[in-house]
């Protein structure tokens, strides 16, 4: 069997250390970066097949490495991680060159899968179910900050409110 290796980039190091030995018990040759900081001297002695992003790395964004790892190689199947699920971080990701965009919680399974979908699924079901206005002004929210490079300070300029008013909003959902 050829060996597979993938890249987890995700600053949440217990999970990072889970996810590399399940998918170590699975025959991938692992290694872990903790944000954007080294990615480049990681990539310089280890190519990757595969590679999990976090979308929210600390105070970066995971974009960025979506970026940075597509361009190292465009063949490369990269899934984001992501603790809220946004529209507009998703359509960004795929934009960067990530292959598919999955919401946490998310097993070793269900990312192996998705590093299989390489078409997408036309007969995909159509959610009818009408988004919330706190789910509107959310990703709203989200797409701001995605605009600003995750800038508290520019997205409240931006949304029109106090910085301190969007710190709370955030604090109280996550963006990871």
């Amino acid at each position: 069997m050829t060996e597979r290796r993938l890249l987890i980039v995700e600053d949440d190091e217990a999970f990072a250390r889970t996810l590399k030995r399940s998918f170590e018990r699975r025959d991938y040759d692992v290694r872990v970066a903790h944000g954007p900081e080294g990615l480049d001297e990681l990539l310089a002695g280890f190519h990757p097949d595969f590679a999990v992003v976090d979308l929210k790395l600390g105070a970066a964004s995971g974009l960025g490495c979506v970026q940075t790892l597509s361009a190292f190689d465009p063949a490369m199947r990269i899934v984001v991680l992501t603790g809220f699920a946004s529209i507009a971080t998703a359509v960004e990701a795929i934009k960067l060159g990530a292959s598919y965009y999955l919401a946490k919680p998310s097993n070793t399974d269900d990312i192996e899968a998705a590093f299989g979908r390489a078409e997408g699924n036309a007969e995909a079901p159509l959610d009818g179910r009408q988004s919330s206005i706190k789910t509107v002004e959310w990703e709203h929210i989200h797409q701001t900050l995605v605009e600003t490079g995750f800038n508290i300070s520019e997205a409240a300029r931006r949304l029109g409110m106090h910085r301190r008013t969007l710190a709370r909003k955030l604090e109280k959902r996550q963006v990871r």
